[in-house]
């Protein structure tokens, strides 16, 4: 009875341990492939798994994760001959478990030496400026390219980064030297820009000051015509009023009239500048007659406005001794 227990005991633990050996619990993130005497079966998803043990087994463990490749620094020769370092780091993330694991040895190993490659010949094609101020380009034509060779291994290449880019010492210097330049040549412009801003907001100015100069020189002329033109019509009616006065038979109104044309005149030698003294044409009794010839006519003017009185008698004539009466 004793050995018989054994016996059970030993069959009873040998079934449990390859019950255990059977379940294959997989990991989240993971996946299994599973194979059958050395041939893939199937794959193994993330949870509890049986697979009868001796029969079948695990393969490889795929991570399913994305996952980062460093592409490791290396010194590139661009189309001008330039020299620079560069490195990157290349995303992907395996989309089938099976080709990732039995079409690629090493398949982390195969990306970076893939990615290192290809970065070369794409860098190697451009030039100095472009490769550093066309990252974004880079990393899409290195993206089509890994991702396009790497499609048969069952990857996806999510992102591929350019890290750095390390010109030699003396181009940078160069470099510097050159944006210096043009950042004065730019400076300079604009500084010239500027002068020909102010120098045509300058001219446009003078050109309205002028414009409103002469607008305003125009506008006094036509006033000053006007204004002569309201002195001649008053020059005129007051000629008109002379001659029409004196063909009324008034000797006066002429007096009048010369009397003060010859004053307009002696005030206009009173008021030049230049005069330091005065020499009269005339006498000074005439211009003193002519101001009585005004009086005389501002006395008749004032006389006239008054009733005409009777004519005052005449006294008789006295008579001579030897003349004769008419009677």
């Amino acid at each position: 009875m004793s050995a018989l227990v054994t016996v059970v005991i030993f069959l009873a633990a040998l079934v449990l341990f390859y019950l255990f050996a059977s379940v294959k619990i997989v990991h989240q993130g993971y996946q299994y492939t599973i194979e059958h005497f050395g041939r893939f079966t199937t794959v193994a998803k993330p949870g509890f798994n049986f697979y009868p043990a001796f029969f079948y087994q695990v393969g490889q463990k795929v991570n399913m994760m994305e996952q980062v490749v460093d592409i490791p620094g290396q010194e590139i020769i661009t189309r001008d001959n330039a020299t620079i370092s560069t490195d990157g780091v290349v995303f992907f993330q395996v989309l089938d478990p099976a080709k990732a694991a039995y079409e690629v040895a090493d398949l982390q190993l195969a990306l970076m030496n893939l990615a290192t490659t290809n970065l070369r010949t794409v860098m190697g094609s451009m030039d100095l400026d472009e490769t550093l101020s066309k990252r974004d380009e880079i990393n899409a034509r290195l993206l089509s390219v890994v991702d396009h060779a790497t499609t048969p291994w069952g990857v996806k290449i999510t992102r591929v980064e350019i890290k750095d880019i390390r010109p030699p010492r003396d181009i940078v210097d160069s470099m510097a030297r050159q944006m210096k330049a043009e950042r004065e040549k730019r400076a300079n412009i604009l500084d010239a820009e500027g002068d020909r801003a102010s120098e045509i907001l300058r001219a446009e100015g003078q050109k309205q000051a002028k414009i409103l100069e002469a607008e305003g020189r125009r506008e006094a002329a036509y006033r000053d015509a006007e204004a002569r033109e309201r002195a001649a019509e008053a020059e005129a009616a007051a000629t008109k009023a002379v001659s029409e006065a004196i063909e009324a038979g008034s000797s006066q109104a002429i007096n009048y009239f010369v009397a003060q044309k010859y004053v307009e005149a002696v005030g206009k030698f009173a008021t030049s500048p230049n005069a330091k003294t005065i020499l009269f044409p005339v006498e000074a009794t005439q211009l003193v007659g002519t101001i009585g010839g005004i009086g005389e006519l501002v006395r008749d003017a004032l006389d006239g406005n008054k009733p005409a009185s009777p004519p005052a008698p005449q006294p008789p004539t006295r008579r001579g001794p030897f003349e004769r009466s008419s009677e």
